[in-house]
């Protein structure tokens, strides 16, 4: 467990001490800003209304930022030639994913505490129940963790951070689009489809205020597999 502090710490240390972290923090905090300011200007809603479109569209900007934020977590270390010295650091592969991945989630975390003031707006300004602002809230921490392991996964595989960002990419996209694929397939696929759906399915009662065991489980299922797949992918790297 040492271990793992401190190779977080290390690497969070890095996102903080390099412009490539405080430029993904500004975008996104820009790009929510923007939506949020249009859904709450565009006509006459409820703040329950606001606040439910404003989980889905930061939801986006979650799963965007998480697949770049992962993408320097293993693949930088391969790109720079590093990666040879954790291999030789008395330290096992899970707990160098697990180090990577709690540093990321650390630093995803900020930026999703950051966006709080646009709810807090709703608060002061509408009437909407905490309830439903930390559910929301609960979601995006959820998705986010979901996403940051395929990163994790996808960085693993990778060579350079541009390979790691295309397929994290692909994969959350292939997750997503289970959705549309449940709609055009016949039982029991259409079942497994909307299981899969990383988003639709599992996120929608969240940005509606309402927390379900199967969602959570969910979730928590994709962040254990994605990362149990990224350290049986070091593990293999290690014995070639």
């Amino acid at each position: 467990m040492r271990s793992v502090v401190l190779i977080a710490r290390r690497e969070l240390a890095g996102y903080f001490s390099t412009l490539s972290g405080y430029v993904i923090i500004a975008a996104v905090l820009a790009v929510d800003a923007l939506m949020f300011n249009a859904i709450g200007l565009a006509g006459n809603k409820r703040s329950a209304e606001v606040l439910n479109q404003f989980f889905f569209l930061s939801s986006g900007m979650t799963i965007t930022a998480a697949v770049f934020i992962s993408m320097r977590l293993l693949a930088e270390e391969r790109q720079s030639g590093t990666i040879s010295l954790l291999y030789s650091s008395p330290v096992r592969d899970g707990e160098i994913v697990l180090g990577k991945f709690f540093s990321a989630l650390v630093f995803l975390l900020v930026l999703i505490a950051l966006t709080a003031f646009m709810p807090a707006l709703i608060l002061v300004n509408g009437k909407v129940s905490l309830g439903h602002i930390a559910a929301g809230y609960l979601g995006l921490v959820l998705l986010g963790s979901a996403s940051l392991a395929i990163g994790t996964f996808g960085s693993a595989l990778s060579r350079s951070q541009i390979l790691a960002v295309i397929i994290s990419g692909c994969m959350v996209v292939a997750l997503l689009t289970c959705w549309m694929l449940a709609h055009v397939t016949e039982r029991p696929l259409s079942e497994v489809f909307t299981a899969m759906a990383l988003h639709n399915q599992h996120f929608q009662p969240f940005q509606a205020g309402l927390v379900h065991l199967r969602d959570v489980v969910y979730y928590l299922a994709v962040t254990y597999v994605a990362l149990f797949a990224a350290t049986r992918v070091l593990e293999a790297r290690r014995w070639r």
